[in-house]
């Protein structure tokens, strides 16, 4: 066969099948344990964002990296393995067709209820839209929820929030709070940058406020086409919120319907030609991709499957290590399996994916000065293992694990296990002084800590000239980057300076024992040369 008939039989159309296998298996679980049965009400971003884009991986792990292994790992010039980057267009295949496919799925199986008037809608099966031809509406009796939180890459956007709650009844003698069944709601949202000044966030917040007022006046609630009840997610939780503000008991279930000016035959709008066309676009730039790289010839010895599958399971295991604990590589995959571990559970508690809301990261341990410096202090730790969002927690833990992959087998165990707590909580001591009512949290403050460890240990000689320029280089990249980054607002600088000076200090008190362990592995790396040399001529002779 040509190369082009190996790269189409032998990886593109199996491929191509796993994808369409798992996005339609993936869809139809959704309908059927989640849509139809509801056998537990799981947080919506979870089932419709989080899990098509973490469970392809395991489907490349387990089936598409035996059809990418056909690919030649060096590319022309020597340099980069094409495998990981038809594995990563495979995972954008897989992921965004499957999470476009569950918003369709999700409003395509919605079942329209005609209820003859509100009372009633706790009295039969609960679905996901509704005609209503008998309610009330008070505007009077509006419960409002107020939330500001940052997002961006680096905290750039500040955004506020108003989740308004409007009674729907049969009659006005039933819109008092205890007696109301159900909820209309509405959401008004804006966002400035968060490098402005105090003063002008509090202009903007009064200007938003009144903005929203003046909408929320102007507009008939009563006027809609059908209404459409909310599922498990961020939104509701705020709703809720409006509730509890005020101390209104509310059971869990309690319907929040959002009212929906549109034809009912128009909800799923373009969601499946969307998902067809990404599907084929993803396709295409696969195909493509195939096309530049170069494949193995077919090896046709009788063991060849035993040796592909081997391969897989090396490269399998290799990806794994990362977060187990082993001899001289122990603490630093539990502190990465910790952080992790932490962030999903936040995610499952319904808390969001993306990013995190400031009230909640103060409820799981966030450091904020008015709870830390009112006998909180306990903070200051927990709050190095909270993160603020997706992004967050995966870009401090890579940044940690290339660190801490080279700094812990020298430094030892409890050594660097010390210089990471010590580190971030001084990161966090001198966040609260110097931002005294912000919320913070993450592990930058620590790994900046062990970054300062490494920086010291690069100036002051403790390892080989050959080695310290591009460690120093790649170090000093970092740093400056972060920092630099930081400027621009919405990120804890101050945490990152205290933890880096701190990891300074801490990198002179460890020097000598640093410097004895690098001199060792030097010795036994020459002893094992030399032993090699001796066998090598041996051998010779």
């Amino acid at each position: 066969m040509t190369p082009t008939q190996i790269k189409l039989k032998s990886i593109f159309l199996p491929v191509l099948l796993q994808s369409v296998c798992f996005i339609i298996g993936y869809t139809f679980l959704h309908w059927l344990l989640f849509i139809k049965f509801n056998i537990y009400p799981l947080n919506e971003e979870v089932l419709e964002l989080f899990l098509p884009l973490g469970l392809p991986w395991l489907v490349i792990l387990i089936w598409s990296r035996k059809n990418t292994n056909r690919i030649q790992k060096k590319t022309s010039n020597g340099r980069g393995d094409p495998r990981l980057g038809i594995q990563f267009v495979i995972w954008i295949l897989m992921g965004i067709t499957t999470i476009i496919a569950q918003t369709y799925i999700d409003s395509a199986t919605g079942k329209l209820t005609v209820l003859n008037d509100i009372t009633s809608i706790n009295k039969t099966e609960k679905t996901k839209y509704y005609k209503i031809q008998k309610f009330y509406i008070d505007k009077n009796q509006v419960k409002v929820h107020e939330d500001s939180y940052l997002s961006g890459k680096h905290n750039e956007d500040l955004n506020f929030s108003l989740h308004c709650l409007v009674p729907i009844a049969l009659d006005s003698l039933d819109t008092t709070a205890s007696a109301v069944k159900a909820w209309i709601g509405l959401r008004y949202t804006a966002s400035i940058s968060s490098d402005k000044s105090q003063a002008e966030k509090k202009q903007f917040w009064q200007k938003f406020q009144n903005e929203s007022q003046s909408k929320f006046d102007q507009q008939n609630i009563s006027q809609f086409v059908y209404l459409e009840r909310l599922g498990v997610n961020d939104d509701r939780g705020k709703y809720l919120e409006a509730l509890s503000d005020q101390n209104i008991p509310a059971p869990k279930d309690v319907a929040i319907l959002l009212p929906v000016n549109e034809p009912f035959e128009s909800r799923n709008g373009n969601k499946l030609p969307w998902t067809l066309a990404v599907f084929a676009g993803c396709a295409t730039g696969l195909f493509l991709f195939l096309l530049a790289v170069k494949v193995d010839e077919p090896i046709t010895t009788d063991n060849s499957p035993l040796l592909q599958d081997a391969e897989k399971e090396s490269d399998l295991k290799e990806f794994l290590m990362v977060f187990v604990p082993k001899e001289g590589f122990f603490i630093t995959p539990i502190i990465i399996d910790l952080n992790i571990l932490i962030f999903l559970i936040m995610v499952c508690c319904g808390l969001g994916l993306i990013s995190f809301e400031s009230n909640e990261l103060i409820r799981w341990g966030a450091n904020y000065g008015p709870a830390t410096k009112g006998g909180e202090w306990w903070r200051l730790l927990t709050s190095t293992f909270l993160h603020g969002g997706l992004m967050h927690v995966m870009a401090n833990m890579f940044g940690f694990l290339f660190v801490g992959i080279f700094l812990e087998p020298l430094m030892g165990r409890w050594r660097f296990l010390f210089a990471y707590l010590f580190t971030g909580i001084v990161a966090s001591c001198t966040s609260l002084w110097w931002h005294p009512a912000i919320v913070s949290v993450g592990a930058s403050g620590a790994i900046f800590g062990i970054y300062g460890v490494f920086l010291t240990l690069i100036v002051t000689r403790v390892f080989p000239k050959e080695l310290s320029k591009p460690l120093l280089l790649s170090t000093s990249v970092f740093i400056g980057y972060n920092l630099l980054a930081g400027l621009g607002g919405g990120i804890d600088n101050a945490a990152h300076i205290g933890g880096l000076l701190s990891g300074i200090a801490m990198g002179l008190v460890f020097r000598s024992a640093v410097k004895a362990q690098v001199l060792e592995n030097i010795l036994k790396s020459e002893e094992i040369d030399q032993l090699e040399e001796g066998h090598s001529d041996s051998n010779t002779i």
